[in-house]
């Protein structure tokens, strides 16, 4: 079980790694270099990407009940809206693991669904969780402490979520439609299920959603469980999972070293062959991107795997369970307790090896008895993961069906 629950932590690793990886390059290219300078991580989001567009934009600084500060952009109305004060519905954007809100901006603004979004007539917000490049912050801890990395996913459904939605909910005084891709989904399934945040929630999309992860594919299975389970042992010391660092840099290089392994082709063998990306915005997106996150996080994500089920942290005794949580088992998230007459609009894809189609259906049958009228479910056969935030066609697919989606609930 100790073997199987490591493999899983790498495999879950490496597609989140590589989940916006593509042919266009080689992988080996990035895993070789430290990351370049842009002009986000100097400038900011807004500045960098919507307001050179003709958008106004803010970033904005909202702290968590546990002390993280998290930095928000505002797109607050369309480019053609000239400054006419009108009350436009809130959209709140939130992203994946390993990556932050500007991956929604990487294509040109008639492509990116914040941009959309806000000359749709929407008041857009976009999320940066806590770890990456802007959220790197805290009211008593630092980033070079272990503490400050002392959290999973569980704290993102619990913190980050919460104040996030309060500050959106008491800016603009309306309840908010939400955007998730990937994790960005799974906290908020995990949120809806305790009944957090509905109240100040008109409705949801969830797009490539990961709830389930049982029958997650990967072609690096076997090589991995045998040739690198000594490496992951020795990264789980590590706090920060920083992609970009030396000891996770180096393991995921070592991967190419096998011939059986595509070094080339990663995204296709991983997550998938995504049928839409722009060799410009992969590019793009590898001087930006991967983020940082806890390794707790990825672990909790691994136990996601192995487990089948949606819960919270296994601490891996029942002591040190019953220490946190009262019982020798972690809680479960019960994703059927979400509200059955929440608008939630679902969109996947035939080719996501990450959110597999199996996974999805399993997902989507936790909705069985959820309002017929409230619930839209949309396949798209050959979607990958990444085409969802950086797809070239996503507008015509997708975004339109979310917008009026949206439209629909106002």
């Amino acid at each position: 079980m100790a073997l199987r629950g490591q493999f899983l932590i790498f495999r879950v690793l490496v597609l989140l790694v590589f989940e916006s990886r593509s042919a266009y390059g080689s992988s080996r290219g990035w895993l070789g270099r430290a990351g370049d300078a842009t002009a986000a991580q100097e400038i900011g989001i807004c500045a960098s990407s919507v307001i050179i567009h003709g958008y106004k934009c803010q970033e904005i600084d909202v702290t968590t009940k546990d002390g993280y500060i998290l930095n928000l952009q505002r797109i607050p109305e369309g480019r053609a809206a000239g400054g006419v004060q009108i009350k436009r519905p809130p959209v709140l954007i939130q992203h994946g693991v390993l990556v932050d809100g500007l991956t929604w901006l990487l294509n040109p603004p008639e492509q990116n669904l914040p941009l959309i979004l806000a000359d749709h007539g929407f008041d857009v917000w976009i999320a940066n969780t806590r770890g990456t490049r802007f959220s790197r912050r805290h009211t008593s801890l630092d980033p070079s402490q272990m503490e400050f990395w002392n959290w999973s996913w569980d704290e993102l459904v619990a913190y980050d979520l919460p104040a996030v939605f309060d500050h959106v909910y008491k800016q603009t005084g309306q309840k908010i439609h939400y955007v998730g891709h990937s994790l960005g989904t799974l906290i908020a399934l995990a949120s809806f299920s305790e009944g957090l945040q509905v109240d100040k929630l008109k409705s949801a999309a969830l797009l490539s959603p990961i709830a389930y992860l049982s029958y997650m594919r990967t072609a690096l299975g076997v090589i991995a469980a045998k040739s690198f389970v000594g490496e992951i042992t020795t990264l789980l010391g590590l706090a920060e999972f920083n992609p970009k660092g030396k000891p996770v840099a180096d393991f995921l290089k070592s991967l190419c070293t096998n011939p059986v392994v595509n070094c080339y082709d990663l995204l296709t063998s991983l997550t998938g062959r995504n049928c839409c990306l722009n060799s410009s915005t992969v590019d793009l997106f590898l001087r930006n991107e991967p983020q940082s996150t806890s390794t707790k996080n990825m672990v909790h994500l691994a136990q996601t795997v192995r487990d089948g089920v949606i819960a919270k942290f296994n601490y891996g005794r029942p002591d040190y369970n019953l220490m946190h949580y009262g019982e020798f088992r972690p809680p479960i998230y019960n994703i059927s307790n979400i509200p059955h007459d929440l608008p939630l609009f679902v969109s996947y894809g035939g080719n996501d090896a990450l959110a597999d189609v199996s996974d999805v259906e399993n997902l989507l049958d936790s909705f069985k008895f959820h309002d017929g009228d409230k619930l839209g479910v949309q396949f798209i056969k050959s979607y990958g993961h990444a085409d969802f935030i950086m797809g070239i066609n996503a507008k015509d697919i997708v975004y339109n069906q979310v917008v009026a989606f949206f439209k629909r609930q106002n």
